[in-house]
């Protein structure tokens, strides 16, 4: 049985919820995927302070104390997440905008590998796509395995039209989905993914030192001498790929000290 919850930004129990729902049932009514709708404003999380406390020392040394790791909890332990937003003035609800922040630690440090991510955006009229491209992005540099998200439109109160192409929408999605949810869920790297871990790793090895935790995290994951955030067989193109990325880190690290 698949465990796959929903992070709702939205208040309202309105489109953006309808949407989300509809998604969950869909992927229930495949089979072996147990859902939860997680209402973001139901729980109490603090705004970052830009302390960079937990790039430093660890995210464990945050001085906010409130439900951010409750959530962080129930991600790691779903085996797929979803974020549903309304376009509010063109970007994320500020709910989710505020615990996207509070996981800037976790960009630095990705650890929801072979985990499956996807979003839903809902807006009246225009700018979905740009918030979709954004949240798809956070996805991936979390760990994820990124489905790509969809852009709901829809005015209300819903029409029966607008239900229907809702609905067609997130059949697809939802099939997408389901099947990677029990795919391998360790894959091969995009070109970009290794191009962010190679050159990431080599300057963290090459600009940090044991003070900072996100230079005792790699380390401790091996992650200074491994192909990957994971193992996995890359073709002679992406090894290839692989070593000119540390190279250029390399040379980039050198330049900013002569």
């Amino acid at each position: 049985m698949k465990k796959v919850i929903c992070l709702m930004a939205s208040a309202r129990k309105k489109g953006t919820h309808y949407a989300a729902s509809r998604f969950m049932e869909k992927l229930e009514a495949y089979g072996n995927v147990k859902t939860e709708m997680i209402q973001l404003d139901d729980y109490r999380i603090e705004t970052c302070r830009g302390c960079q406390v937990c790039f430093a020392k660890g995210e464990t040394y945050c001085p906010l104390k409130d439900d951010r790791d409750v959530l962080i909890q129930k991600m790691m332990a779903a085996d797929g997440v979803i974020f549903a937003t309304p376009n509010y003035a063109f970007q994320v609800a500020g709910f989710l905008k505020i615990f996207i922040e509070r996981l800037g630690y976790a960009l630095h440090r990705p650890q929801f590998f072979g985990k499956i991510f996807t979003s839903i955006v809902v807006q009246g009229i225009y700018g979905g796509n740009e918030i979709k491209k954004y949240l798809d992005f956070i996805g991936s540099g979390l760990g994820f395995n990124t489905v790509k998200g969809s852009v709901i439109t829809a005015l209300q109160p819903i029409t029966e039209s607008e239900k229907r192409k809702i609905d067609k929408i997130l059949s697809k999605q939802s099939a997408i989905y389901y099947k990677k949810l029990f795919k391998f869920a360790y894959p091969k790297p995009s070109l970009f993914r290794l191009m962010a871990f190679r050159m990431g790793r080599t300057s963290i090895r090459l600009e940090l030192t044991e003070r900072d935790r996100d230079f005792n995290y790699y380390r401790e994951k091996g992650w200074f001498k491994a192909d990957y955030y994971y193992p996995v067989r890359l073709g002679i193109f992406q090894k290839l790929a692989g070593t000119l990325f540390d190279e250029t880190a390399r040379l980039t690290s050198k330049s900013r000290h002569t």
